[in-house]
């Protein structure tokens, strides 16, 4: 299920300038294609400068995501790695942004869960830190799915 939201979603860059570019261009693929709106965009940093960096899951991964209150078209995810850390407030040190886009409450729940599960597991992590392509990334996905 991951594998087939992230397909085509993946970039990677060298830097970004503040964390709240880093959604931005991390949200890019979602809103070229049409599943999220610029609303959602502005959403999801808005919930940062609100509840702070909670969205920062394991160390080095945030997880943008926000309520769907029309931003979000169709349910997907895009990942964004960079070569250089942003930091989020707080001081915490991000490269890899996995943004979540849901419909629905039941959907995100769904969502946050499997990919939840995936990044517990240390390996997966370091796998995604060691990747450079979409390619590498997708068969991660796929050998946990």
């Amino acid at each position: 299920m991951l594998s087939e939201y992230l397909k085509g979603n993946i970039n990677f860059l060298n830097r970004v300038s503040s964390w709240e570019e880093s959604i931005r261009v991390a949200s890019d693929p979602l809103l070229k294609k049409g599943h999220i709106t610029p609303k959602y965009i502005q959403d999801m940093i808005d919930n940062v400068n609100k509840n702070g960096p909670y969205i920062v899951i394991v160390p080095g991964i945030a997880m943008p995501h926000a309520r769907n209150e029309g931003g979000v078209i169709k349910t997907g995810i895009s990942f964004l790695k960079l070569q250089n850390n942003v930091q989020f407030p707080e001081g915490k040190e991000v490269n890899i942004i996995i943004v979540l886009a849901a419909e629905d409450n039941s959907s995100h729940l769904g969502l946050l869960s499997d990919l939840s599960s995936i990044l517990i597991d240390e390996d997966v992590v370091n796998k995604f830190r060691n990747s450079s392509n979409e390619e590498e990334i997708m068969n991660v996905i796929k050998m946990v799915e």
